[in-house]
């Protein structure tokens, strides 16, 4: 459990996929430390169920729900752009929202789902937001990744799955991306005061699985093993307010601690390489 004390009030939060499991628990952590948050969610029905929820258990909670679907680009556009035009300041973003072992889909933007939402989508709106981000700081980014990030390899010849597709590789695949970012981000930033980290959340009961009938099995029989969203919740709230971790970047942690990542995943050329794709994916440059 994360044992900070630390009070937001007077700072924003911004937490993805916030509508259920650990990104509600985050939102809801912080929000009962003091901090206006947006929650950003696909389905903004759920998100003001889960908003409404959050001030029901946290009196006087600052929170509100705008929409935004990673899986297109133009809906990510749209709402940095509103954003950046009612928000003044961002202290804490939690790029928490994923999807897991799904079908075979391709984004709005013809990427395959997992790199798309999981990382392309990430990947850009962090983009959009890093001079808030900057203009704010001290701040931090915190990115949910996953232990799977160990069991994956980045097809920079086929990364959207084209010439063969399994759900689990694809997941483990955009999971790797993401602690990749990770560490590219926190080398491009050093010296902002700017911090970001990412976070193996545990195994937790959640939504993430709806799409793979055999693991909502498996994980149904050996329940009583896996963390509720709100202990899941926990490393991504540590990242985002612990004391110590104030200058702490491009590390990688679970459980609140530091924790090992896998070769694939220090690979500074990779990581490099990684970024130059989702740059020339994305249309952007981001120097």
């Amino acid at each position: 459990m994360c044992r900070s004390s630390t009070r937001l009030d007077g700072k924003v939060a911004l937490v993805t996929g916030a509508n259920s499991g650990i990104g509600k628990e985050t939102a809801l952590d912080l929000a009962s430390r003091g901090a206006r948050v947006i929650l950003a969610c696909r389905d903004v029905e759920k998100g003001e169920e889960a908003a409404t929820e959050i001030r029901t258990r946290v009196g006087g909670a600052k929170v509100e729900v705008r929409e935004l679907d990673l899986a297109d680009t133009c809906s990510i556009r749209a709402f940095a752009q509103r954003f950046l035009r009612e928000v003044d300041h961002l202290h804490i973003l939690v790029n928490n929202a994923g999807i897991m072992m799904c079908p075979y889909m391709k984004t709005a933007d013809g990427f395959e789902m997992h790199i798309g939402v999981n990382h392309l989508g990430h990947f850009l709106l962090t983009y959009l937001l890093i001079g808030l981000l900057k203009r704010s700081a001290p701040s931090r980014i915190v990115v949910v990744s996953s232990l799977a990030h160990n069991f994956g390899w980045i097809r920079f010849h086929d990364l959207h799955s084209q010439g063969s597709y399994n759900s689990g590789l694809a997941y483990c695949q955009s999971k790797l991306a993401n602690v990749l970012f990770t560490r590219e981000l926190a080398r491009r930033l050093h010296g902002s005061n700017v911090t970001v980290n990412s976070v193996h959340p545990g195994t937790v009961r959640s939504e993430l699985l709806r799409h793979s009938t055999a693991m909502s099995l498996l994980f149904a029989v050996f329940s009583m093993f896996l963390k509720t969203p709100k202990e899941g919740a926990q490393t991504s709230v540590y990242c985002a307010v612990a004391e110590e971790l104030q200058s702490i970047s491009g590390k990688h942690f679970s459980d609140c601690a530091p924790a090992f990542v896998a070769p694939q995943g220090r690979n500074e050329e990779t990581a490099r390489k990684l970024w130059d794709a989702s740059c020339e994916l994305l249309g952007i440059e981001w120097d």
